[in-house]
């Protein structure tokens, strides 16, 4: 059956496979809004679905399907051709297009013998994406809330690295040693495990869902957005993956002080 909300879904789907696109192009400058827009389209569907009424099975195996190209297999993709580049060299590339260069290089070596295996560490981003939808599919607990980071915000924190790399390629400033740090390939792989391992972790994590207006019952909600709008106006690019640090942090703090503290009354 379609759906208005099927139809947000289907159009989450297409977003990921036009990031895909143009990550395979270089375009790491297109391919993270292209996340975005079916981040977009991800929170309609369920939105839509509530107002109308219209949840289902069909619904719930469309939006995993769906999530899985999006906030799995793309996300993925766009950071291999991330780890095709030399991090040392970002400032020497003319333009953002020179990155399509770097990665078609990369995988017509492959084919040459020349076995740079280091860029399908990306694959680790829909390893544990396949895990963490499956779990979230069969497990009950998570109607209200999410236990583990969910797929959006860990695919929302990996974008941080193209649009910062298609920052340094258009401009003209030369890359400083924090960057060349943060593109290491070895620090991108240790941070893809440790972000997959949250992902299937048992860690509870505030849902951003919101049942009322009134303040309280949505304290943690609205400080989170709060400092969440500083962020972005402080660290801009950088602010994507400081927020989904500080989602983590909030929700350890909601389930250890809140909680805890209606627990005792």
């Amino acid at each position: 059956m379609v759906t208005l909300a099927n139809l947000f879904t289907a159009s989450n789907l297409i977003s990921g496979v036009l990031a895909i696109v143009f990550a395979l192009m270089g375009r790491l400058d297109l391919a993270p809004f292209a996340i975005f827009l079916g981040a977009l389209f991800d929170f309609l569907d369920g939105f839509v679905a509530r107002m109308f009424k219209t949840t289902g099975d069909l619904g719930r195996q469309l939006d995993s399907l769906a999530d899985m190209v999006t906030f799995g297999v793309a996300p993925g993709v766009i950071m291999m051709v991330v780890l095709t580049v030399d991090p040392s060299q970002l400032d020497k590339l003319a333009s953002i297009s020179e990155v399509g260069t770097q990665a078609q290089e990369w995988f017509n070596g492959l084919f040459l013998g020349n076995l740079n295996l280091i860029p399908f560490a990306g694959l680790i981003i829909p390893f544990f994406s396949l895990f963490r939808l499956a779990k979230f599919n069969i497990d009950t607990r998570q109607s209200e809330s999410f236990i583990g980071v969910p797929t959006p915000a860990n695919t929302l924190a990996f974008m941080t690295f193209p649009l910062v790399m298609a920052g340094i390629i258009q401009s003209d400033k030369a890359i400083g040693d924090i960057h060349i740090f943060l593109f290491n390939p070895y620090f991108l792989i240790i941070l893809m495990i440790a972000m997959g391992l949250l992902m299937v972790s048992e860690i509870p994590l505030f849902s951003l869902k919101v049942k009322h207006f009134k303040f309280k019952g949505n304290e943690i909600r609205l400080l989170f957005l709060l400092i969440s709008l500083i962020f972005i106006l402080i660290f801009k690019v950088w602010s994507i993956a400081l927020i989904v640090f500080l989602y983590l942090v909030f929700s350890i703090i909601e389930d250890t002080i809140f909680k805890k503290n209606k627990d005792e009354v």
